[in-house]
């Protein structure tokens, strides 16, 4: 589990300025934190961090613009975001079809995500420790 919500709740988001909302039912499907440089350079940070959703249970408010992006692996990576504040709101890849990746930053309340997996550990920024508790991976099969 990826959470400490009940699975019977709606997990909100949204972007910083408030014109992109969105909500989901239960619990993620996963957590997890990509160390690769195009997830650094997105969230302006060390890492990304992402909670995987089902698209079919995922509801999507306001005007959002995407950014066509390629993993390593040649595949692609959309990347949605707030036109009007540029906040990063969710990413969908190729082999991952059904599945909304939220960037945890976005969620009202972040506090209950437990992060399972770390990806591109190999590209981890040297002061970062190893969290404790997670898969790591040096690369990503995605």
């Amino acid at each position: 589990m990826t959470t400490d919500k009940p699975t019977s709740e709606r997990t909100t988001g949204g972007c910083l300025c408030g014109s992109v909302r969105y909500s989901f039912g239960g619990a993620p499907l996963l957590t997890a934190i990509c160390h690769c440089r195009n997830c650094q350079r997105q969230s302006g940070s060390a890492f990304g961090i992402v909670a995987a959703v089902a698209e079919a249970d995922f509801d999507l408010q306001g005007e959002t613009r995407t950014f066509h992006d390629s993993s390593d692996s040649g595949r692609t990576v959309a990347r949605v975001f707030c036109p009007a504040c540029g906040s990063p709101i969710l990413s969908t890849i190729e082999p991952m079809p059904g599945i909304m990746l939220i960037k945890a930053g976005t969620l009202d309340d972040p506090r209950g995500l437990h992060p399972a997996i770390e990806v591109y550990c190999d590209r981890a920024l040297p002061f970062l420790p190893a969290l404790a508790g997670t898969e790591r991976h040096a690369g990503s099969n995605i």
